[in-house]
């Protein structure tokens, strides 16, 4: 049995017209000799009555104060696949085709129970076995799973996987079905070389590897949820990203792409925060920064850009979680060494009223002096990352400082660098953003395509 995955995104269900669009794609699918799984995502974004974010909105303002449980909230943030689920499936049925709608759990998704964020642990693929045995179409309800059986709830309780969670629920079950591809279908046309709303010209990619296309996702772009890349790089199926709206064959990622290396793209991520720890004490410096990468994972908070130097240490991380880091960090006190020195880290010039607190409580234990010491961070706020994605010609001598040029010439100041095997960062200004991309766009990619280097 051949059988493919096709996943939509809530673009693509958001009308009755788009929904129509997607089903002709399901269609063609079945009328080509392969049996279609379909999975879909909510329907539209927030605003729209029935997309996640509108959803969790009317579940938190009830009562801003007090946040809803992570069980409840899942089961909240379920509804919105649920009703597309149904949605799209009665599409088909108007249309001729028969069909049925299936939750995460009746489609034998097993999960952890990480609410929220759930992983999958494993997929029955049974029932949509035999949907397709029965000559049905199955419309899966992404982005969702169950948690096994416990001494509560026998059937379970259902789970979120995350942003892109609906990606990852159609590279699982391309996997569980030993699916020949899996089909993900977007507002674009494939894998573009940046955010068309900076570069309207930007290409579209036709063959990019499983590697490239995570890194891609990890550095901003939203195409497709880099969970969903390993998945098909795991289980070695060919993914494809095409656009519901035209006919355009979209890019396929595979591990060995037929095309030469070059640069892939240039991608932004959104809004970040960056800090800055001033800690001019070798002997306890390591342990210091190790105390703060521990303290980000506790608080799940995702780290971008660190940069480490003689005398201190620095991080980006998303805007909304700048609350939680602050109230973490302002005034913590760490005691390293044997007899302890006490650590007190403190935002800004100006001390706040709990470092005064925790200064004094100090003291009158006989514990200030050269055993307390001050870790001052620096607060840049209104900051993004741009990276240049290039497999292997980002690690070519001389391409950072052709990067570095680039923006600095151009009067964008940059923050902080890092890179990896498969990318080169920097953190800017936001306001900076369109014109870097396009700048580096111009400079690597174009020139590129061109004949240069």
């Amino acid at each position: 049995m051949r059988i493919r995955v096709l996943k939509f995104g809530g673009t693509s269900v958001d009308t009755h017209e788009h929904r129509l669009m997607a089903a002709r794609k399901v269609i063609h699918c079945l009328e080509s000799g392969c049996k279609p799984v379909v999975v879909v995502s909510a329907i539209g974004r927030r605003g729209a009555p029935y997309a996640t974010d509108t959803l969790v909105d009317f579940l938190t303002q009830l009562d801003p104060t007090v946040p809803p449980h992570p069980r409840e909230k899942d089961l909240m943030m379920a509804c919105g696949e649920i009703i597309s689920t149904v949605i799209f499936a009665q599409t088909l049925w108007i249309l001729g085709y028969a069909s049925v709608a299936l939750t995460g759990n009746q489609a034998g998704i097993i999960t952890d129970n990480e609410f929220g964020n759930a992983r999958i642990l494993e997929i029955d693929p049974t029932p949509i076995l035999r949907c397709l045995e029965q000559g049905w179409i199955p419309v899966v309800a992404g982005f969702q799973g169950v948690t096994r059986p416990d001494g509560i709830f026998h059937r379970g309780s259902i789970t979120t996987l995350g942003r892109g969670g609906s990606d990852t629920t159609a590279a699982a079950l391309g996997a569980a079905l030993q699916a020949e591809a899996v089909e993900i279908y977007t507002d674009v046309d494939g894998v573009k070389t940046a955010d068309p709303d900076f570069v309207p010209n930007a290409p579209t990619l036709r063959e990019v590897s499983y590697a490239e296309v995570a890194e891609i996702a990890h550095q901003g772009a939203r195409v497709l949820h880099p969970r969903a890349a390993e998945i098909a790089m795991d289980y070695g199926i060919p993914l494809w990203v095409k656009c519901t709206f035209t006919d355009e064959p979209g890019t396929l990622v595979v591990a060995n792409p037929q095309r030469t290396p070059h640069i892939t793209g240039i991608t932004h991520t959104g809004k970040l925060v960056y800090l800055s720890f001033y800690i001019p004490y070798p002997e306890h410096k390591a342990q210091l920064e190790l105390e703060l990468y521990r303290l980000m994972a506790r608080i799940g908070v995702n780290l971008q850009g660190v940069g480490v130097d003689e005398e201190g240490v620095g991080f980006g991380f998303p805007r909304e979680h700048w609350q939680t880091v602050r109230s973490t960090l302002d005034g913590l006190v760490i005691p390293l060494g044997e007899p302890p020195v006490f650590y007190l880290l403190q935002f800004g010039e100006q001390p706040s009223e709990l470092c005064k607190i925790q200064q004094g409580m100090l003291e009158k234990a006989g514990l200030g002096g050269e055993r307390l010491r001050t870790i001052p961070i620096t607060i840049a706020e209104g900051c993004t990352m741009v990276s240049l994605i290039a497999q292997g010609f980002s690690q070519r001598p001389g391409v950072f400082a052709e990067v570095h040029r680039t923006l600095t010439q151009a009067g964008i100041p940059i923050w902080q660098t890092a890179d990896s095997e498969l990318s080169i960062s920097c953190i800017i200004p936001e306001s900076e953003v369109e014109r870097a991309v396009q700048l580096l766009h111009e400079r690597f990619v174009e020139t590129a395509a061109v004949g240069g280097a």
